[in-house]
């Protein structure tokens, strides 16, 4: 596996948070929702599906210790943190980043340009960060 193979699959993660926080309304209150809101049983699948078939591909190869934050974030998406899904993300790109720096992974100038793409993708969908009610006075 090559250091674009797996930017590709975790591009593929992000896409799903994406998707899952484009559906999350700007405030849950927790006497209507105490649980959060999830996403739906299809999401959790194919973000499942995502994390097993990446976990199976790494193992055995440079990246195998990145599988843990796979999981953290995993099951945090399947309970509806949307937080605790990005934050895992967030560590997996800094070892990645850390094992280019170390030599113990080769990337391209476009690998590298899709960290910090993929690095700043994951801060614009955290909870909270949301340039446009800074400019109302809400922030």
């Amino acid at each position: 596996m090559e250091t674009g193979d797996l930017l590709d699959a975790i591009g593929g993660l992000i896409a799903r948070l994406k998707d899952y926080a484009a559906k999350l309304p700007a405030v849950v209150h927790l006497a209507v929702a105490p649980t959060g809101v999830k996403p739906s049983a299809a999401a959790i699948e194919a973000y499942d599906d995502m994390v097993m078939r990446l976990r199976a591909r790494i193992a055995g190869t440079p990246y195998k210790h990145l599988g843990a934050p796979l999981l953290e974030s995993l099951e945090a998406f399947e309970s509806g943190r949307l937080l605790g899904a990005i934050q895992p993300l967030l560590v997996l790109l800094d070892q990645m980043e850390q094992m280019i720096k170390d030599g113990r992974i080769e990337a391209r100038p476009s690998d590298e340009g899709r960290l910090v793409e993929y690095r700043r993708s994951l801060r614009k969908i955290m909870p909270g960060n949301r340039p446009e009610l800074e400019e109302s006075g809400r922030a």
